[in-house]
Order: structure tokens, then sequence, then C-alpha cells
């Protein structure tokens, strides 16, 4: 039975310009960039050259840590440069530039033998082999989530609530691609030893949770579909917890640590046909719309393919455009450069028309708390925003910033237009960066106490 989470919104969620359209696949870039970083962790190690030939699905970059994953060619043609170039973050990555020779020539991948008696750790490395992360926007490695919750999980959750406002990418791959989906499933289930997996889907999609339904029976698959209410932030792993099971993770900890492991639709199926086919993550859906998108539509479309492809793709945007994000409306981030690539959690492009510009020259708190009756995390808002404006990294770390999701409830609701997400991701960075500097500085020290010592114990000799 569903659980209510506390706090969240009810925005306009305005998925009626995509949600039915059938997924187009995008003409063929001319070239793509393939940054090192498409996942939270260690960025990976380029391991091709300016003149080598790649071939579809072939490793370009190499995982260099455990929490990390490797990246693949997502058109096949010549390396014309390893280089920083700009990413969808906004700064400068090292990536791969691949030009498209057009020809989609395969690499050649042998998928296991007997998929369906691999070994947990088997499958630990085909995922993580397959360069597998979380593809609704967090891109955590996903073979790190499913060795860490290995013996800990007794609820498995795949989320297709796709709560963010426009984007329709889960919920037309939902429908067009039911059986990787389910086949996914199955294999967490399996994977995990539950019984049943569940997939967590929005009153909104009514459509997709019917045939999901059906072909869970006809395949008598170990799935079950629960319908939650439209809510933001839904789709966010915790609140999505507690909506399935009724627990709540506790402050600092993540959903393995109740029991719970949380996949995204396109990771499952992602899963699924690394398992069963051999293929690593090269391509993905993506939603172009937004008020200032011409014609709005659904994309199927290598990885580092460039935005401003998607949006000629589309007519390209108005002249009144005013804002280009990545990813959703609330938690998404604004471009300034269109050369910039889609990633692997990238779910959507969206453009804004300046009608839609609600900023003001000077925001201002009221005091309305409204900020705290809509935080899903139980915060405080309207602190966080004071410390972080006066520079008090203790007190922010003390009221739990860390633990802020960076959702937008809080600057949706507030009505003094305050800029609380862009203040709580910078006061997170600056508590990170202090966290680094004194982790650096206390190793120097005892660097330096053991070359004393060292000193002191030769001089005695």
């Amino acid at each position: 039975m569903a659980q209510a989470f506390f706090g969240g919104i009810h925005p306009n969620d305005h998925k009626a310009a995509t949600n039915k359209k059938p997924t187009e696949t995008l003409p063929p870039p001319a070239q793509v960039v393939i940054p090192m970083s498409l996942h939270i962790g260690a960025p990976c190690t380029p391991c091709v050259a300016v003149g080598d030939h790649v071939r579809v699905g072939q490793p370009v970059g190499e995982a260099s840590a455990f929490v990390s994953a490797p990246v693949h060619a997502s058109v096949s043609g010549t390396v014309k440069a390893v280089e920083p170039r700009i990413h969808f973050s906004g700064v400068p990555v090292m990536s791969v530039v691949i030009e498209n020779d057009f020809n989609d020539t395969p690499y050649d991948r042998t998928p296991p033998r007997d998929p369906d008696h691999l070994t947990a750790e088997q499958i630990c490395e085909i995922v993580k082999n397959a360069g597998i992360v979380g593809m609704g926007g967090a891109t955590f490695p996903t073979h790190v989530k499913i060795s860490s919750g290995l013996g800990k999980v007794d609820t498995v959750i795949v989320n297709a609530s796709e709560c963010e406002a426009y984007i329709t990418s889960d919920h037309r791959f939902l429908l067009e691609h039911p059986d990787d989906v389910i086949g996914g499933m199955k294999v967490l289930a399996r994977l995990f030893g539950v019984d049943r997996v569940h997939i967590a889907i929005e009153d909104n999609k009514a459509n997709a949770a019917e045939m999901l339904k059906l072909k869970i029976e006809s395949e008598r698959a170990p799935v079950v579909v629960d319908i939650l209410r439209t809510r933001y932030p839904q789709g966010a792993e915790k609140q999505l917890c507690q909506s399935i099971t009724g627990r709540q993770v506790p402050p600092g900890a993540l959903p393995a640590a109740i029991g719970c492991a949380v996949f995204n639709v396109f990771t499952t199926a992602a899963i699924y046909r690394a398992l069963y086919y051999g293929e690593p993550v090269t391509h993905r859906i993506v939603t172009v719309s937004g008020s200032g998108v011409v014609e709005p539509k659904n994309f199927y479309c290598p990885i580092g393919t460039p935005i401003q492809d998607l949006l000629d793709a589309c007519g390209g945007v108005k002249k009144s455009t005013f804002k280009i994000i990545v990813g959703g409306p609330m938690m998404g981030h604004a471009q300034h450069d269109m050369a910039a690539p889609v990633g692997k959690g990238t779910n959507g492009v969206l453009a804004f028309c300046e009608n839609e510009e609600r900023n003001i020259p000077e925001p201002a708190c009221i005091r309305c708390g409204k900020c705290v009756s809509v935080c899903p995390m139980h915060l405080q808002p309207v602190f966080l925003y004071q410390y972080e404006q006066a520079g008090m990294l203790a007190e922010l770390e003390q009221n739990n910033i860390l633990d802020c999701i960076e959702c937008g409830s809080c600057a949706y609701i507030c009505p003094g237009r305050l800029h609380l997400v862009q203040a709580f991701r910078a006061g997170k960075q600056r508590i990170n960066n202090a966290k680094a500097a004194a982790k650096a500085a206390a190793e120097k020290a005892a660097k330096k106490e053991q070359e004393a010592a060292a000193a002191k114990k030769e001089g005695k000799a």
C-alpha cells in the first residue's frame, strides 16, 4: 500500500506535449563528444588515441576506480581529438571526440553463454563493463549499488515515477520497450533473491501501468506495479522508498540502510540488454520540450550528441527563448553552450520563453516558512540559506545541508524568489572543499612528522 512522504509540491506536469508522441530516431550527428565523466565518481581514463578507428560499443574510456564506469563509442568513426570539451555541467571535461563515418559498425561483443545462471559477482562485472549507471539523472555506477546491497536488500524498486515536469522519456520507453524492462526486473529479482520487484509509476501514466500489468500477468513475472499519486519529488529514491515501504532513510544514509535498492527504468533495461545481448550503454531517449521549442519530441540518440542537434531536429527554438536546461525544470542545469553533449543521465533538454521568466532583481526572504513546509527531507531552507550567505559552514553541516536532494521544491514555493538551490549547491561544495583541504593538511602534517621521526632516527644511528 502506497505511503505518503513529507512535503512536496504539485506543479503542472506539462507532459501533454510529448507523452503521446512515439520516440523518433535522431538523424545521425556528424560528430559525438564522449566525456570521461558520465557518472558520479572517478573520471575514466581515455584508452584510444587521435587517428584510431572505433566501432559502436567499443570502450573509449576505462574505469579508473571502483566507483567509476567505463564509457563506449556511440558511433563508428575516427577519433579526432582527446581533449577537454564543454560538459553539460558547464565546465570542460576530458573527452573523446569521434567523427561519425555513418556506418554504425558494431564492436565485437559476445553475450554470456548462460545468462540465467550467472553468479552475483559475474553480473556485477558485466554491468560494470557495460558502463551502466543510474540513468534517471543521478548516474551513480550501478555495479557499486548492486554489490553494496547484496545480502542487505529485501525490497527492490524500479523507478518509473518520472516526477519532473515536461520529461516523458521513461513513459515512452515503458510503452515501447516493456520486454526489456520486465526482463531487467527478472534479473534484479534473481540477483537480490526477492520474490517480487516493485515498479513505481505515478497515476498520470495510467496507460503504461495497465500495459505493464497485462505483460506481467501473461509472463507470470515476479513484478508488482505500484501506482502512486502524482506528486513532486515522488521519484527521489528516498521518498520513493517511503512511498512503497513506509520506511524512512535515516539522515546521511542510503536506501540500503533500510533494505531497499532503487533502479531507474533505463538502467533496469540496460542490465537486461548487457546480460542477454552483450550491449553497453551507448544510446538513450531524450525528451526535447518546453515553451521555447518549436515542435517538442522524444528522440533516441547516441550519447555524446550535441544539444544543438536535438534542438535543430525539433525546428529550433523560438526567438524569445531565454533559457535552455539539460534535465528537468526543477533539478536540471542551465546551459551556456549548445555544443555540450548528451550524457547517460540526460533525460531531457528544455527551452523556455521569456514570458516564463520569474526572476526578480532583488530576491528577499519574507519569513513565511513555506519552504519548510514543502522540504521532503525535513530541512529548514530559510535558515540554511542564511547560513550559506554568511559563510557559516559549521552551522550548515550541523543542520544537515548534505541531506538536501536539491529537488527545488523550496525555490518553487518561495514568494521571495530566493535562489535557494543555487545557494545549497554552493554551500555543499564549500563544505566538501573544506573537508578536502583539512584532509590534505592532515596528510601533509603526518608526512612531515614521519620525515622528522626518520631524520631523528638516522641522526641517532
